[in-house]
């Protein structure tokens, strides 16, 4: 199976935060902006795979601050790895006023969704060719990510994640004698 570009997986969505997507605070609901982002992030990990994807789980969400009634929410998302079946997304989400035009960083997310077969059982995903330092940078982080779910899940032995080991234990530095 011939291996897939980040770039090529890209996904954006742009919505403007309407009355009915606010709480009594005049702020975008976090299950809107979670719905907007899964739907996002969604597509990304089909544009990978060419195949139905569902989603797995929400790794990690952060709500750095809040998005107002009127503001242009934009969400980018593009796989940062793909595993056997499964594949990590990564969401950055970028809010707009409406009168300054300036676009600010407000929040990011990781999904992970799995492709599947027309009976739903997991089926083999392309593997992923990140190219710039971000998408290095991600992708060498995902399996740490990936590595400590499966230590907490029981599905991994802490022994053998090396990836997360390289980050705890010194490297030993052998001396030779003379």
């Amino acid at each position: 199976m011939k291996g897939r570009f980040s770039k090529d997986t890209f996904a954006q969505t742009s919505k403007i935060v309407l009355p009915n997507d606010t709480n009594t605070l005049g702020n975008l609901m976090g299950g809107q902006l979670l719905n907007w982002m899964d739907i996002t992030a969604g597509i990304s990990a089909q544009r990978h795979c060419n195949r139905v994807v569902v989603t797995a789980s929400v790794n990690s969400v952060s709500f750095n601050q809040p998005i107002k009634l009127g503001e242009v929410v934009t969400i980018e998302a593009k796989v940062s790895r793909a595993f056997t079946s499964s594949m990590e997304v990564f969401l950055d989400v970028w809010v707009e006023s409406g009168l300054s035009r300036k676009k600010v960083k407000s929040n990011e997310a990781i999904y992970t969704f799995v492709a599947v077969d027309q009976n739903g059982s997991p089926i083999e995903v392309p593997e992923l060719i990140p190219e710039t330092e971000l998408e290095k940078k991600r992708y060498d982080a995902a399996l740490r990510r990936k590595q400590l779910s499966l230590i907490l899940a029981g599905k991994m032995d802490p022994e053998k994640a090396t990836e997360l080991k390289a980050l705890f234990v010194p490297a030993t530095i052998e001396h030779s004698e003379k």
